[in-house]
């Protein structure tokens, strides 16, 4: 159905401030990029406007994206993802929008703003377990040109964060950090730690299995809060207060990310969990109950409605466990994020990385 939009306008704002042209693509010009009819004015340092003339018939509803001159330099949301298309179903004559980020010469990141990828270690020493890890950290892009101080999050499964990733995919840190750091975002250092391979699943359990036995998560804990810590509060730029640090993971790393916040609320104040792998065992909720003595945490839990029926009522359970303490908001912030059509993946994770840093240290 076509209609005639009367003087319909649009103004756009973006902090991003570059000598792109802007364009507005849509239903109306079956999406070509960069048609010069469709080009806005600029008003001014990242604000433009376009005036559609008063005969202009539309498709209604009216469907929009901006760009830049291309479909490789598209607008973007705040974590470097792709919008879903802008719609106009009302005769409004103005309408506001504003563009967070942009995709430029195809990538959804500016390079200069990537963190330092450094390994600490290729044999890190665990004494708790007696064995060796790779550690690696990745360091601000101010890092060495700065004389600042940054909170550290310990993530687990070190393989699948960046680079390369792994074969389960990758949740691609070091992009989604230059992402956040371009919009003066994100100030942290990042310690990956790999995981056991073959041992993972024992190592990150902190409890006992009828199936799997006993496991080391226990250890493994220990090890993050009593020896790496130390360690990179003595040799980085850190801000080692608990406020400052936290510690995460998805699945199993999820589960041990937990348990480790449980144990250690002195020294863990920021928790990012994400589909985590409440199944090994049930003691986790008692534990919440008996042992969580917050002081001032945050945490922020992610679920996927497509990831087995009991994940997203699990994390509902566990906050509720947690919740029903009546921690006031002062000493306790606890954010769900479900998505319904959300996976057991690593891409999914890493979409939602951004999210929960910039809640956690924000």
């Amino acid at each position: 159905m076509s209609n005639r939009y009367a003087s319909l306008a649009l103004e756009l704002t973006t902090p991003v401030d570059d000598e792109r042209p802007v364009f507005i693509s849509g239903n109306f010009c079956e999406w070509y990029p960069d048609i010069e009819r469709f080009r806005m004015q600029k008003i001014e340092i990242g604000k433009y406007h376009f005036q559609f003339p008063s005969d202009f018939l539309f498709e209604q509803p009216l469907e929009y994206k901006y760009t830049r001159g291309g479909w490789d330099q598209v607008e973007l949301d705040a974590f470097g993802e792709t919008p879903q298309n802008r719609k106009i179903r009302t005769r409004s004559i103005m309408q506001r929008d504003f563009v967070p980020h942009w995709r430029k010469n195809g990538q959804v990141f500016d390079a200069k703003f990537a963190p330092t990828i450094e390994t600490v270690s290729e044999a890190f020493e665990i004494p708790q377990l007696n064995r060796k890890r790779r550690i690696q950290i990745l360091l601000p892009y101010d890092y060495h040109t700065s004389t600042k101080s940054y909170p550290v999050l310990y993530l687990q499964d070190g393989q699948n964060l960046f680079g390369d990733g792994s074969v389960y995919g990758n949740w691609e840190i070091d992009k989604k950090m230059a992402i956040l750091a371009g919009q003066g975002k994100g100030d942290i250092i990042i310690v990956a730690i790999d995981h056991a391979d073959e041992d993972r699943l024992h190592e990150f359990a902190p409890y006992t299995h009828p199936k799997f036995g006993k496991g080391s998560g226990k250890k493994y804990a220990n090890f993050i809060v009593r020896t790496l810590k130390p360690y990179i509060d003595k040799n980085y730029r850190t801000r080692p207060e608990r406020q400052f640090t936290g510690i995460g993971g998805s699945s199993m790393g999820g589960l041990i990310s937990i348990y480790a916040g449980l144990m250690y609320p002195e020294t863990l104040g920021r928790l990012l969990v994400f589909s985590p792998s409440l199944w090994v065992s049930d003691k986790i909720y008692f534990d919440s109950i008996e042992f969580f003595n917050p002081l001032e945490t945050k945490v922020y839990m992610y679920a996927g409605g497509k990831e087995g029926r009991y994940m997203v009522p699990s994390v509902k359970r566990l906050k509720e466990a947690v919740e029903r303490q009546g921690w006031s908001p002062s000493r306790l912030q606890f954010k769900l994020s479900v998505d319904p059509k959300g996976e057991h993946t690593e891409v999914r994770w890493g979409k939602e990385f951004p999210r929960a840093v910039e809640w956690l240290f924000g």
